[in-house]
């Protein structure tokens, strides 16, 4: 079958191990089940396993990918969850794994995977709709209505406007009912956040009109300071990564007021992507998408995620 693997990692020049064409059809352990794909979404993830962070050399060659929307082998719509683990919130498996790290991933005609991760595809949403939710989306929804501990009518600066995260926690938090703020570097993302739902739109580092009840951090050590200086006394701070450097240490006079929520990779559980899907298939609100390629042009999209050149998501078709 085709897919999309890493066959070596270099974290200067990471697409130097991305290759394209023929792999082994997946293999079906017990209790698991293969998918055929109907489109596959971009992750940084997937950018970073190129660059060799958080996969071991020894699974070389791996099919990446971590998000699918496909058929299952009875021909039913479903959407795959990546995050492979037992239990009842299998985010705090400590054996978890996500697709593309120990298993291959989704970025092939066929995926094998638990027939637990599957959830059924709301008709209302595309499969190119469908497969932006379980990494990127899936991240917002938890750092929003789990993580953030807001009524709606609450003030969110989401920092970073651009990325997959970053988009749906503007479009989530609006049509949740927060007042959301975002930031960005690039004068047209910060009026395209504008267009997506954002009350306003700010520089980075720019100083408020008012502290914010709570900050989404998706960026790091480029925001960290900012992020702690636009938080209100007792407000919160979400983090789910840093994709511009690790988090630095925070300034502890101001950590004594403020709370840290950490959702980590590891986005949430198969249920609560049921409830996301359910809540766009009521809502109408649908995930930003970039642009839309096909699996053979993987390649351009990976150069697209590598230079910055994104806002919302990539989506790879079958």
């Amino acid at each position: 079958m085709f897919a999309v693997t890493a066959t070596q990692t270099d974290p200067d020049n990471p697409l130097a191990g991305l290759t394209l064409g023929e792999h082994p059809e997946p293999k079906v352990p017990d209790g698991w089940t293969t998918v055929t794909v109907r489109a596959a979404a971009l992750n940084h993830h997937d950018l970073w396993t190129l660059k060799g962070v958080g996969i071991r050399q020894d699974r070389l060659p791996i099919v990446l990918g971590c998000d699918a929307a496909g058929l299952d082998e009875d021909g039913n719509e479903v959407i795959v969850h990546s995050v492979i683990g037992t239990g009842a919130d299998e985010t705090l498996d400590p054996k978890r794994s996500l697709l593309s790290e120990t298993h291959d991933g989704t970025f092939a005609e066929r995926v094998a995977v638990p027939r637990r991760n599957l959830v059924p595809k709301p008709a209302a949403l595309s499969f190119e709709e469908a497969a932006c939710l379980p990494t990127a989306w899936l991240t917002a929804y938890r750092m929003l209505f789990e993580k953030s501990g807001l009524e709606p009518g609450s003030t969110v600066l989401v920092q970073g406007a651009g990325g997959g995260v970053a988009t749906a926690l503007i479009a989530l938090g609006r049509a949740g009912g927060y007042r959301v703020w975002a930031t960005s570097r690039s004068e047209a993302k910060r009026s395209r956040a504008l267009e997506l739902g954002a009350d306003q739109v700010f520089e980075p580092g720019a100083r408020l009109p008012e502290r914010v009840d709570a900050v989404m951090e998706t960026v790091g050590q480029a925001t960290w300071d900012h992020s702690l200086k636009s938080l209100r006394p007792g407000g919160r701070i979400v983090v789910s990564g840093a994709t511009s450097g690790a988090v630095p240490p925070a300034d502890l006079n101001r950590v004594f007021f403020l709370q840290l929520s950490v959702v980590g990779s590891t986005m949430g559980t198969r249920d609560q992507l049921g409830r996301l899907a359910r809540f766009l298939e009521q809502t109408g609100l649908r995930p930003v998408i970039d642009r839309t390629l096909p699996l053979a042009e993987a390649r351009e999209g990976f150069s697209a995620m590598h230079e910055g050149d994104v806002f919302g998501k990539i989506v790879f078709t079958l």
